[in-house]
């Protein structure tokens, strides 16, 4: 059990005759930002719904600090979330929004202001919500999370609305609540952000958990055995490369993806063969790559392709 973080065991859950989670289960570290990633569908919303005991389920556990959301004494100081930048009162002001919050979970005044000031929003505090930007509110959003100082935080896509500034700034944030110590929860559909920002990923996929690891050992997984090969020879050197047992494809014109064999091996193979070339690399692939491959089976609606029958 983790007594700072979150664990979720087992959660199961139907919505009518859907089911929404089929054994969900994970655990947010204290120190790591966890990113949460699925496709439509596949349980994420619903999963941080659990976590925060607005929704029930069939079985299964979901624990911040060891214990359920409804057993949590001021819970604002156990956890933060940010579930809908939407909620907001649009006739009263950020602030007054955040003191309203503050009120109810019995935090002071001061700490209000500490919030808005370390997300950015002194200068528009005092504006009315309905004048706030998609991006303004995610902010506000997450100094709500931040009210009670909370050693766990969940945000459900961050990201939404921020523009370029906005967005670097939520990277180095979301690192730095995590360098506090605190277990930080992200759901996203950027993969180049969650990339950028976690250390450890969740994926769902059809309400359970297909993937659970370091985004660093994810990527490196997906990377092995792939070579990409430059070359104005390309016919001769896939013929080699085949003949040689590798699995090649043409990835454009210049350029050859091989998996079967080692750059080494790759290399002296077409030295022997006198076939030129401008460059060979170990294919890096990248968190997107990561996705795609683990997701493969879970993603509920897809696209026609070109010629109409469905991928």
């Amino acid at each position: 059990m983790n007594p700072t973080g979150i664990t979720v065991a087992g959660l199961r859950k139907r919505y009518g005759a859907a089911l929404a989670l089929d054994g969900m289960s994970f655990s947010v570290r204290p120190g790591v930002v966890t990113g949460f990633v699925g496709p439509n569908g596949a349980g994420k919303s619903t999963t941080m719904r659990v976590i925060l005991g607005l929704d029930a389920v069939e079985a299964g556990t979901a624990l911040i600090g060891g214990k359920p959301y409804h057993a949590l004494r001021r819970p604002l100081t156990h956890v933060g979330s940010l579930l809908d930048a939407a909620a907001l009162h649009p006739g009263r002001s950020g602030r007054d929004h955040l003191l309203w919050l503050a009120h109810a979970q019995g935090l002071a005044a001061r700490r209000v202001d500490q919030v808005i000031e370390q997300v950015g929003l002194a200068p528009v505090a005092r504006r009315k919500g309905g004048a706030y930007s998609l991006g303004m509110r995610q902010r506000l959003g997450i100094a709500a999370a931040l009210l009670g100082d909370p050693p766990v935080l969940m945000l459900d896509e961050p990201f939404n609305g921020m523009d370029p500034d906005g967005i670097m700034w939520m990277r180095g944030f979301l690192r730095a609540l995590a360098a506090e110590g605190r277990a930080v929860l992200v759901s996203s559909h950027l993969m180049g952000e969650m990339q950028d920002v976690a250390d450890h990923l969740v994926v769902a996929g059809r309400g359970r958990a297909v993937a659970d690891a370091a985004v660093a050992d994810l990527i490196a997984a997906v990377s092995t055995g792939r070579v990409t090969l430059r070359t104005r020879a390309a016919p001769q050197a896939m013929q080699a490369l085949v003949h040689a047992g590798a699995s090649v494809a043409a990835s454009g014109r210049d350029t050859v993806t091989v998996s079967g064999l080692s750059a080494d091996r790759i290399v002296a193979l077409l030295g022997a063969k006198a076939v030129p070339f401008s460059e060979i690399s170990a294919h890096r692939a990248t968190l997107e790559d990561v996705y795609l491959e683990l997701t493969r089976e879970a993603v509920e609606f897809r696209a026609a392709t070109s010629t109409g029958e469905p991928r």
